[in-house]
């Protein structure tokens, strides 16, 4: 099989790992998705999509609406809609709490790993795909793009993407980038929320500050819901005195890692984890957990075989409408 020339720009030793990453993925879940998208809806026919406002940086100048700017006196575009073509968008937490890992890998490689995967996926039949990034109290938007050199381009840009500062926590949260992703977004199609959401409340029943934004994404697209987890998030060894600093904001202390620690420590992280869980359940989201200690493909391949099959029941028991 002839080798694809890497994108331009694209480090050559990268553009191998992506390939290799490619390979890795496909072998491992080709056969077990039945069905051209991870989504169940497809995309509308080949049609003029809804006017949007222009973004300077992004949109293609030469997909103007000039009948809409006339009206509105404010610039706006209209995209073109091929033949099935899904339109997919990855919200990606590049916050200082994914940058540990205490097992294979950090959280953030095991984030961009799930980036890659579903969009190996989709661009295999053409569909375009976008992501928005939560790095550094900002968010960022990778326009949506198809195409062999569309993955590797956006790969390099998260990978190009400095690591967070401990202490400089600030500006938006992972409940603007949510609303901002739902806000932006309109054409429907599939949206995969990639997290550790440890900014979620282990009280039970306090409200989850990402809950209400995710529910307006859910009630428009099918969304997809990636926790990352570390082992050490929800359970910590017996090591004694130990030094821990906040990623979010810097602070260290010192901490004797005690039984009775250790054991408060492992209740308060399986609370939050059952508080994100739940609002996940509320919003109505399906929710795939990786860890940094296991392997990541296995476990996705194992949650989207799941899901297929969890439609095919509800395909099968729901009554036909009549046209």
């Amino acid at each position: 099989m002839r080798a694809h020339p890497p994108a331009p720009g694209l480090d050559p030793r990268l553009h191998d790992a992506l390939r290799r990453l490619d390979l890795r993925v496909v072998r491992r879940l080709e056969g077990l998705l039945h069905g051209e998208h991870l989504g169940l809806r497809s995309g509308p026919g080949s049609e003029p999509a809804e006017a949007r406002l222009y973004e300077p940086g992004e949109d293609d100048v030469r997909l103007m609406d000039w009948s809409v700017t006339a009206r509105t006196t404010t610039p706006h575009v209209r995209d073109l809609v091929a033949d099935r073509e899904l339109e997919s968008w990855t919200l990606l937490d590049l916050s200082a709490s994914m940058d540990f890992g205490t097992g294979r890998a950090e959280k953030r490689e095991i984030a961009i790993g799930a980036l890659a995967a579903v969009n190996v996926l989709t661009q295999r039949v053409g569909d375009r795909f976008g992501a928005h990034f939560l790095h550094r109290g900002r968010v960022r938007r990778w326009p949506a793009r198809s195409g062999k050199a569309a993955l590797p381009a956006l790969l390099a840009t998260v990978a190009a993407a400095p690591r967070a500062t401990p202490g400089t926590a600030g500006g938006a949260a992972f409940a603007d980038a949510v609303d901002d992703l739902a806000r932006t977004r309109g054409r429907r199609g599939l949206r995969v929320v990639i997290s550790d959401f440890l900014d979620t409340p282990p009280e039970a029943g306090a409200p989850v500050p990402w809950e209400r934004p995710l529910r307006r994404l859910a009630a428009r697209h099918q969304v997809l819901a990636v926790e990352v987890v570390d082992p050490r998030e929800i359970d910590l060894p017996d090591i004694g005195l130990v030094t821990m600093t906040d990623p979010e904001s810097g602070r260290t202390r010192e901490v004797h890692l005690s039984a009775k620690v250790r054991r408060d420590y492992r209740a308060a992280a399986l609370a939050q984890r059952s508080a994100v869980r739940a609002g996940l359940r509320r919003c109505g989201v399906p929710h795939l957990v990786l860890r940094t200690d296991r392997d990541w493909v296995v476990d996705m391949a194992r949650f989207v075989v799941e899901q297929r099959r969890t439609a095919h029941r509800l395909a099968r028991h729901t009554p036909a409408v009549p046209r």
